[in-house]
């Protein structure tokens, strides 16, 4: 054994214990002066504090999760969490709103994986329905319905391969026929559509929609196809006005007019001005209205001898008997003496002459049908940037403004590039006006508020966790580890008074004042302790006796003990 007076050689030789050591037993003084059930409390409250921080320090190095799809409705769950075990990709099911949820950076990845094997499916069946085996009974009512079935489901993928619509279902009306005519009733169809959230579907879709359908199946109308949304929208409107079809298809070819008349514009003024130092817009007002002109035209001072007619004299009078009497008192002799006839005086006669002569003027005849879609008039507008000039002397670049001799050249090309007719009332008009450039745009964009950048979020996590942990420590470590601290600091004060004490009642003033002869555990004129060859129980009564007799003293001996180790 090693006696007292050792011990406060060493100590003396060492010096004074530092403040952390002094710290550290003070916490150990503080801990032990606790009852039981406190100290088993602070091991559970020191432990939970260590497992909350650990737990916040995984939470901040946890990856982001994703929702791979809305929901697990439509899929084979055991089909796709096998999937993704194969492949080694991380998942997990939110328990509130049962989506699949994948880490970010394996998302893209996850679903190529799904896609390779087909999934996920819509769930409809299409003509490979027809490739199973039917029974030796089977009716033609379930041939029919089994062909319609695979019909509509046809119909349904078709359909569902739009990038807007997420489902769709079909359900077709087909009647059957019959041999009476006034029993014959059309087929009719309904579509139901499930668009993405935040995507909507136009007329001219839903048109093609139904399009498609009413093309599908025989003797079907477009007037009798349904289109609804998951909302109850309807989206059809059957047949559309054949004016707005006519309105819309005119109001396209305009538009294609007026971009085909930029191009021209933009080929001829990128080589001289630049791709982005110039813009240019056409309004063109088109005429379609439908024309057609007949036109008749004569020349009277060509005119050619078409039919004529002449009437020669003869006897006048009424033709008959009555005419080719002898007039009255007249008699004619029974025979005619020959060499007469100068002798007979002439009978007096009438004639008339009437000549019809017909005349065929120059005509000419024209049928015109006017061209559908014609300009009939162009208005142009270009505006210029300002001109870049650089300084052959500094070498400086900086903008100007176009002369008007250069603006005016430039108007030139533009209407013989546009074909500019002054007759129609064209209009073609160039002006300069400075551009903003990048900067200047750069400049009025405001930034966004720092919380909503993406730094700050990507920070959000590991702050969070860092201000656990200081709750942690701040709020429930320090103020357990003060308290135990100053109550083991107060109960050695306390046992040192007491030992004070028992060296003033045996009229020391201090422990320095102990010679290495005094402090022993039997006094300096006994033996310090039995010798080896005692018994141990004898040994072990010896220090009790000491112990009971002087405890004060055999603290001290083991606090030098303790010192020296």
């Amino acid at each position: 054994m090693v006696s007292a007076a050792e011990g406060v050689g060493n100590n003396n030789d060492t010096g004074v214990k530092s403040t952390t050591d002094r710290s550290t037993s003070d916490l150990v003084e503080g801990f032990n002066n606790l009852n039981l059930v406190r100290q088993i409390g602070l091991m559970v409250a020191l432990a939970a504090s260590v497992a909350i921080g650990f737990a916040a320090v995984l939470w901040t190095q946890e990856e982001d999760y994703r929702p791979l799809y809305s929901s697990l409705n439509r899929l084979d769950s055991s089909e796709v969490i096998d999937i993704l075990e194969q492949h080694s990709i991380k998942f997990k099911v939110d328990t509130k709103t049962g989506a699949l949820l994948v880490a970010v950076k394996d998302v893209h990845n996850a679903r190529l994986k799904l896609a390779e094997v087909g999934l996920p499916n819509t769930g409809s069946v299409g003509f490979e329905l027809l490739d199973k085996e039917q029974s030796l009974g089977t009716s033609q009512f379930m041939e029919m319905t089994r062909y319609r079935r695979g019909l509509e489901g046809e119909l349904a993928r078709t359909i569902t391969s739009m990038n807007a619509v997420r489902a769709s279902r079909v359900h077709l009306a087909i009647p059957k026929r019959s041999v009476f005519v006034r029993d014959a009733r059309e087929p009719r169809a309904s579509v139901f559509l499930e668009l993405y959230p935040g995507r909507g579907i136009n007329a001219k879709q839903v048109r093609a929609i139904s399009n498609l359908v009413a093309s599908s199946i025989p003797e079907l109308l477009l007037k009798n196809v349904t289109v609804v949304d998951q909302k109850g929208n309807l989206l059809s409107v059957g047949e559309e006005d054949p004016n707005l079809l006519k309105a819309a298809k005119e109001l396209e070819y305009t538009r294609e007019v007026e971009k085909k008349i930029i191009d021209r514009i933009q080929v001829l003024l990128t080589p001289i001005i630049g791709s982005s130092r110039f813009r240019a817009e056409v309004a063109a007002d088109v005429d379609f209205n439908q024309v057609e002109q007949a036109e008749e035209m004569f020349n009277p001072d060509l005119a050619a001898v078409r039919s004529e007619q002449s009437i020669g004299g003869g006897p006048n009078g009424i033709p008959g008997a009555l005419a080719n009497q002898p007039p009255g008192g007249g008699q004619a002799p029974e025979q005619a003496a020959p060499g007469n006839d100068k002798a007979v005086p002439p009978q007096p006669s009438n004639s008339r002459s009437q000549s019809t002569r017909n005349f065929e003027l120059d005509r000419a005849m024209s049928y015109t049908r006017h061209q559908i879609g014609k300009v009939r008039r162009l208005s142009v507008a270009v505006v210029v940037d300002d001109k870049l000039v650089t300084n052959p002397e500094t070498g400086e670049a900086k903008y100007e403004t176009w002369p008007d001799a250069e603006l005016e050249r430039l108007a030139i090309l533009v209407r013989d590039a546009v074909g500019y007719s002054p007759t129609r009332g064209d209009s073609v008009n160039i002006v300069n006006t400075p551009f903003l450039d990048d900067v200047t745009l750069e400049a009025d964009i405001v930034d966004p508020p720092f919380w909503e950048q993406t730094w700050f979020v990507a920070l959000i996590k590991p702050i969070i966790g860092l201000l656990v942990i200081l709750v942690m420590v701040i709020g429930l470590l320090r103020p357990i580890l003060k308290t135990l601290a100053r109550t083991g600091s107060e109960s050695r004060d306390e046992e040192e008074a007491q030992q004070l004490a028992a060296l003033e009642a045996a009229g020391l003033g201090s422990f320095d004042e102990l010679s290495d002869e005094a402090v022993t555990l039997t006094g300096g004129a006994a033996l310090a302790l039995p010798g080896p060859e005692e018994s141990y129980e004898q040994m072990l009564n010896t220090v009790k006796g000491l112990v009971a007799e002087d405890p004060g003293r055999v603290s001290q001996v083991i606090k030098r003990w303790i010192n020296d180790v």
